[in-house]
């Protein structure tokens, strides 16, 4: 099951879609908020909203892959439902009840609020690709054009489905809970990224049991697009 990062949508998966699905039962979908499933409703949670979707698909166990935003939902799955976790892979991994404090995420969030306030599109979405896929180690002429455009279309796409900002939903505290993640897991992050996710990754692999961590150098945040053929194999000895 692959759960996208935030503010982006399932066609983040493509490449892996096309790859795994030649041997394994593979599922993707646009979370909340995102692509084409409706926006946020009050009470929800991204971990309820996947157990209704498994229940729906008749799948009792499965590995969840997340990025970012879904690697926040996957560990709060696994938290709420244990039973029903045969592995994690946790992509750029968030964690419910994170406080960010890279100060390069908080001043890309607050120059996106002031474009958005604005009534700047452009600006904004350009905020978010800096915070979301550049990242603090590098300019955007440094990031491969097309996985840029990539993800701009994403939002783009995002916008004009009337979706807006990252619905984070009902949460359960991962980030106080983390030895209580018993599922085989594994970490990884993209070297450039922000020293948030870096000390997310090094926590998930200091305390939760049965985790390990790999660090892919030349990537960012959106590390399953920028090295795609890393990222698989990692993938493809995991599911062994």
């Amino acid at each position: 099951m692959f759960l996208h990062p935030g503010g982006f949508g399932s066609a983040v998966w493509d490449e892996q879609m096309a790859r795994f699905g030649a041997h394994h039962r593979v599922v993707r979908y646009d979370a909340r908020g995102h692509g084409d499933s409706p926006g946020p409703a009050p009470g929800f949670s991204h971990h309820g909203d996947l157990r209704r979707l498994l229940d729906a698909l008749g799948i009792e166990r499965a590995v969840l892959v997340g990025s970012s935003l879904g690697s926040r939902t996957a560990a709060d799955f696994a938290l709420r439902h244990p039973d029903r976790v045969d592995g994690l892979v946790l992509a750029s991994p968030g964690l419910s009840g994170m406080v960010e404090r890279d100060p390069f995420t908080l001043a890309r969030r607050r120059q996106t609020a002031e474009a958005i306030a604005a009534g700047d599109h452009a600006r904004a979405f350009e905020c978010v690709l800096r915070m979301l896929v550049d990242g603090p180690h590098r300019t955007p002429e440094q990031v491969d054009p097309a996985v840029r455009a990539f993800f701009g279309r994403l939002l783009a796409d995002n916008a004009r489905k009337g979706h807006g900002g990252f619905p984070l939903g009902a949460e359960l505290h991962a980030v106080t809970r983390v030895p209580e993640i018993r599922a085989r897991t594994l970490v990884v992050t993209g070297a450039l990224d922000t020293t948030d996710v870096h000390e997310i990754a090094d926590l998930i692999a200091r305390e939760a049991p049965h985790a390990r961590q790999v660090v892919i150098e030349g990537a960012g945040h959106q590390v399953a697009v920028e090295q795609p053929a890393r990222f698989d194999e990692l993938l493809d000895e995991f599911l062994g």
